[in-house]
């Protein structure tokens, strides 16, 4: 396999990221659910208020992988880092390059002063869940996950 390069998504990166954002939404069997546009995220991670950030994985000029975090505050424990997505396109999982992705997105939380990152796993998702585990993170069994959308 030629060689990875993580390093930090720009502009002209958000069409290949999206289309990673479709392909684990397809995995997921939950594509419809994807009603962004690309002009919404576009604004979103470039605009003049960038809620998200991100990290790519890129092959050969290819992005083959995202890290997609924003910001998230708890009362709690202060500022903590939440990644939404962990996305490597499906021909090249299980080379590493989630691992890649993944502990650049920990660097980045830690050497930001963010103090912890938080994420969801879908519960049949066994590969992912194996994944973090080698991480130690903490399972949570107690909270339920709420959505209400204003459309």
């Amino acid at each position: 396999m030629d060689e990875v390069l993580i390093r930090k998504a720009v502009y002209e990166d958000c069409a290949a990221m999206l289309e990673l954002v479709k392909e684990l939404a397809d995995y997921e069997k939950a594509l419809h659910e994807v009603t962004l546009t690309l002009e919404q995220f576009v604004e979103d991670g470039f605009g003049n208020s960038p809620v998200w950030g991100a990290f790519v994985a890129e092959i050969n000029g290819s992005i083959v992988g995202i890290s997609l975090y924003y910001d998230r505050y708890s009362t709690w424990k202060g500022r903590r880092l939440y990644l939404e997505d962990l996305v490597v396109t499906e021909k090249l999982r299980g080379k590493q390059i989630g691992k890649k992705l993944f502990e650049a997105t920990l660097e980045y939380g830690k050497s930001n002063q963010y103090s912890g990152m938080v994420f969801q796993v879908l519960n049949w998702n066994e590969s992912a869940i194996n994944f973090y585990k080698k991480y130690n993170p903490k399972f949570d069994d107690e909270w339920l996950n709420v959505s209400i959308g204003f459309q």
